[in-house]
């Protein structure tokens, strides 16, 4: 992003951090990920437990004395400034993820995901804290060749990307004009324990288990590259104590597969049969291929992924199959009787 990069490392293991949205899946992996690891951390996490959030996922770190949930939402100028003073960093999760769901109502992500980045920039900014953003690949929209490096120009394509990068240009300008210790990252598709049921991997795996159909856009030949979320944890402990101030990260695994082809694998993983692949109606302004360079990660800061993507999908399938009691209250109409997205909601 230019100026001040100079970053002296932080000792993040005596650090008290908070981390907002941190019910939702990758929070809330994250933040078992650094109470496990980290010894003298402590955690505030902050989550207006809307939807995508679940007290459930962190049911076994509440008894931790160095994690404490507040809800309370990001937009809240004076909860975030009375947080981020007590704080010494700041990972933001917070944000509304579901595509199809910002196409049928935009308002909310907004909301959520800029005026609610904006005011932690703002608190950050006033009490001269460091602030982690979470991105998403999905900011750069589609490409057909190649891969997108962090300097590429952000073009996004629905509703819910266009919330993101309006908060990433305003990180950009925060360092620009106020020399905001920020970072951002940008990462590919996660998968993994505790994603909302909605998301594909998971509605996959629980419609198979009920001999449901399942639903694929188009197709199916949309292109993803697929991340284990523990991967991504380990990649944002390492940018929050090594990153280079006002520096964008970009975090992928190389696993590009298309929609159809992740579907069938999961399929045969559990002995489920093809022909419960039905293709739907495609959603309007659906990327066809999301692909990050992630070279600069990789060489600057030593982080590389330690999870093979069949062995962690495996995993995935096999967690979801034992773990009926955690999804089974998520498991909305979307899940089991999805409808197309102009359909309200």
């Amino acid at each position: 992003m230019g100026l001040d990069t100079t970053t002296p490392q932080v000792n993040i293991s005596a650090m008290k951090l908070l981390v907002t949205g941190g019910l939702g899946f990758i929070g809330s992996n994250f933040i078992t990920y650094m109470l496990t690891k980290r010894d003298n951390i402590q955690i505030i996490n902050l989550d207006k437990l809307s939807i995508g959030s679940n007290p459930a996922n962190l049911r076994d770190m509440e008894k931790d004395e160095r994690y404490q949930f507040i809800r309370g939402s990001v937009t809240d100028k004076k909860l975030v400034e009375n947080l981020v003073s007590k704080t010494d960093a700041i990972v933001n999760f917070a944000a509304e993820t579901h595509v199809d769901r910002s196409i049928a109502d935009p308002w909310p992500f907004l909301h959520s995901n800029t005026i609610g980045a904006l005011t932690l920039f703002e608190a950050a900014k006033k009490y001269g804290k460091r602030i982690v953003h979470i991105s998403t690949d999905e900011v750069y929209g589609d490409i057909t060749e190649g891969s997108f490096t962090e300097e590429d120009r952000l073009k996004p394509s629905s509703p819910y990307s266009a919330s993101k990068a309006a908060a990433d240009l305003f990180a950009q300008a925060y360092h620009r004009t106020y020399n905001l210790d920020i970072i951002m990252i940008r990462c590919t598709n996660n998968y993994g324990p505790y994603q909302f049921p909605e998301k594909l991997i998971p509605k996959t795996i629980i419609r198979a288990l009920h001999g449901l159909p399942i639903p694929v856009y188009g197709k199916g030949t949309n292109i993803r590259d697929w991340i284990y979320v523990q991967d991504f944890c380990e990649a944002i402990d390492l940018i929050v104590r090594k990153g280079k101030i006002g520096e964008t990260y970009n975090v992928s695994a190389g696993n590009e597969l298309r929609n159809i082809d992740v579907v069938k694998t999961i399929l045969n993983i559990m002995g489920k049969p093809e022909n419960l692949i039905t293709f739907v109606e495609d959603r309007p302004g659906h990327d066809i291929r999301y692909s990050l360079n992630s070279s600069k990660i990789r060489k600057e800061l030593g982080w590389k992924p330690k999870h093979n993507f069949k062995e962690a999908l495996e995993t995935t399938v096999s967690w979801y199959v034992e773990n009926e009691q955690w999804w089974k209250p998520l498991a909305t109409e979307q899940v089991l009787h999805p409808t197309p997205w102009k359909l309200k909601w």
